[in-house]
């Protein structure tokens, strides 16, 4: 038996990993939905995850302006001035200015706006206006040219369609249908993928935040070459942590306080040196696409880029054409409104709907376009007075 056996060597370990991945937690924003079931909720989520398609959208439904009814038997225009005041819409609001601002939001955000005429059975008078989301119905071609046939399904796991029983009393309005199409297209079609894009920007710009905007520091204590120092670096460096801790605590409650140390002590800002990347090229480039896409000035929506009062001014003509389209899918729907109320009293009067202005600026430059003109008109006058007058003499 020897005493003394040969050892093996220690086996190499085969395929040693050297470099390894920490893994990051990121959001996803899910705004790749391509199928029509789920667009609604898609749009619905975006302008509640991006703020200035909200913001603009909002905006694109107060510059629309208010209007007016009016009827060619002016013994019932006070009616059709009460009712366009007072009447119900939804469960807590009122007027019919409220029910066109929530119609043409639906229309813009979903490209397809949804209402209903609610009669009441024992008045036969229209006692409320209702709006809601244009996925509740499937709405079909009729077989007259021109009309609509408005279903819903029996159930939700059932392909089975059951006709509502009164088509005449809902209101449909699509925004820019496809020739050959029923349905329209959303204003934020094209938008999810930039905003996409856009939000994962943001959300860079906050992680780097977390990692290096808040000043996070790095103390190093250096022991000399005496021996004493190498044996206790610990617990002075343990006391320099405590001290440091404390002054740091100090100060969140606005007390200053400095610190002194004997021996070499290093302190440094962790990630000074690197600085974080500039993303205003980007987000500009990407804000520019959203607002071209929904024919915002970017002043209106609080933009500060560089523009000067001419390009102001043909943004604000190009935004009151946009506004004029918007009014035009309006206005057979407050007439369709206004003649069933009227046909409803026992009149077969017409109803026309009176559009305010959109704008002071509009009215501004329509006194002076009159003034203009009304100079125009003197000097011709005067012409032709001075000529006449020549040919007397």
């Amino acid at each position: 038996m020897s005493l003394f056996r040969k050892r093996n060597p220690p086996e190499k370990q085969k395929n040693q990993q050297l470099l390894y991945s920490a893994p990051r937690q990121c959001k996803s924003h899910d705004f790749n939905c391509n199928d029509n079931s789920y667009e609604i909720r898609l749009y619905r989520s975006l302008r509640q995850a991006v703020p200035i398609l909200d913001a603009a959208i909002q905006k694109i439904v107060r510059l629309t302006g208010s209007f007016e009814l009016k009827c060619s038997d002016k013994t019932f225009q006070k009616r059709l001035d009460y009712f366009a005041k007072n009447i119900p819409v939804g469960h807590t609001m009122s007027s019919l200015q409220s029910f066109a601002d929530v119609y043409l939001d639906s229309m813009i955000t979903y490209g397809n706006g949804l209402g209903e005429m609610c009669i009441d059975p024992k008045t036969k008078s229209l006692s409320a206006l209702i709006c809601a989301e244009p996925s509740e119905i499937i709405v079909r071609a009729g077989k007259v040219p021109g009309s609509c046939q408005f279903f819903y399904p029996k159930n939700e796991n059932s392909d089975e369609l059951i006709p509502l029983p009164h088509p005449e009393r809902i209101l449909f309005t699509a925004l820019s249908p496809a020739a050959g199409e029923i349905y329209g297209t959303s204003l934020l079609r094209g938008l999810p993928s930039l905003s996409d894009i856009l939000l994962r920007i943001y959300e860079c710009i906050g992680q780097n935040y977390e990692r290096s905007g808040n000043v996070r520091y790095a103390v190093i204590y250096k022991p000399g070459n005496d021996p004493s120092d190498r044996a206790y670096a610990g617990e002075r460096a343990a006391a320099i942590a405590r001290e440091w801790s404390d002054g740091m605590a100090a100060a969140s409650n606005g007390e200053v306080r400095d610190f002194i140390c004997a021996g070499d002590v290093e302190i440094k800002v962790i990630g000074a040196e690197n600085q974080l990347m500039s993303t205003e090229v980007p987000v500009r480039q990407l804000l520019e696409q959203i607002i071209a896409k929904l024919s915002i000035p970017p002043f209106l929506l609080g933009l500060n880029w560089s523009s000067t009062e001419r390009m102001s001014s043909q943004q604000a003509d190009i935004l009151t054409s946009e506004l004029e389209y918007y009014r035009r899918l309006l206005t057979p729907v407050l007439t369709k409104i206004g003649k069933v109320f009227l046909g409803l009293q026992g009149s077969d009067a017409e109803v026309e709907v009176l559009w305010s202005n959109i704008s002071l600026q509009d009215e501004t430059e329509l006194a002076d376009a009159r003034l203009k003109n009304a100079q125009a008109l003197e000097i011709e006058n005067r012409i032709e007075e001075g000529s006449s007058d020549n040919d007397q003499n």
